[in-house]
């Protein structure tokens, strides 16, 4: 049944795609950098960049035009902001200056560009070849193809400096050993920006590490939908949780910086770091 609902949902939103008038290729407000590769692109090229790939979300150059698409009728209608906020905080807090950062999950690569605007370096990971493909396309950054539930693949990356992590925690198997592994990677700091669970709605449990983990469990759609995670549910868990395991993982600082409420549940962006010195030497 739920490969069913999952089938249908994709269905629907295709649907709703189709009857949705297309969004106007330009006139949006305009990027306030300058963007000369894309000013290179005619309006009919670009136009067919577009076509070219599945986007979910835009940006726009320093013409107004569109590049990329929404995600569907009513999802992500707006361009996305370059740089986003929370790049500008991490970079006050932490520091990214010459350093070298992991950005798990890279999406389409919007966090992408203003990281490497910011960082000595960018290792942009996704499990999704289309995201990775798209994210080379808009950033023309080097990208790799990652599993970020696997220590071994985490280990091939090598120390980083700071990673840039959101939207991806709540999404895996095993949340907890994913923050185990990639703490030993981590040399300065991290932004973390998740979903998190109240306690009264953490009614599940799970074990990671020989320790038992309380957890609200929400369904989801599986690979076949971009803001799903790659399986059938998520892990949301709570924020006491979350800020004790990264204590007890060698950050001294653990700042929950700004808590949301949002149309799926409570999200939290918080602050990790070694040091509270934004710009100690990585050494």
């Amino acid at each position: 049944m739920s490969r069913l609902r999952q089938a249908l949902g994709a269905q629907l939103r295709r649907l709703s795609a189709r009857r949705a008038p297309a969004l106007p290729r330009a006139g949006f407000p305009a990027l306030a950098q300058p963007t000369p590769r894309l000013a290179q692109l005619s309006d009919a090229e670009l136009g067919r960049l577009n076509d070219l790939l599945p986007w979910q979300c835009f940006t726009v150059d320093a013409a107004g035009r569109r590049f990329g698409d929404r995600a569907w009728a009513g999802k992500r209608e707006e361009p996305q902001p370059l740089p986003d906020r929370r790049i500008g905080l991490l970079h006050s807090l932490i520091g990214l200056s010459g350093r070298r950062v992991l950005e798990i999950g890279c999406f389409e690569g919007v966090h992408t560009i203003a990281l490497c605007e910011r960082a000595g370096q960018v290792i942009a990971v996704d499990a999704r070849v289309e995201n990775v493909v798209k994210t080379l396309v808009r950033c023309h950054f080097y990208v790799r193809r990652c599993d970020v539930e696997s220590a071994d693949d985490l280990a091939t990356l090598g120390e980083v400096d700071v990673v840039h992590h959101v939207g991806v925690l709540y999404h895996l198997v095993d949340p907890v050993a994913h923050l185990r592994q990639l703490a030993a990677l981590t040399r300065v700091g991290m932004m973390l920006d998740t979903h998190v669970a109240r306690p009264s709605e953490a009614q599940a449990e799970y074990d990671s590490g020989g320790r038992r983990y309380a957890y609200r469990k929400l369904k989801e759609s599986g690979v076949s939908d971009a803001f799903s995670g790659m399986y059938d549910h998520a892990k949301w868990l709570t924020v006491d949780a979350l800020v004790g395991l990264l204590r007890e993982l060698g950050f001294a600082s653990v700042t929950v910086h700004e808590q949301r409420d949002e149309r799926n549940g409570l999200r939290i962006l918080l602050f990790a770091q070694r040091s509270t010195s934004p710009n100690e030497s990585s050494g």
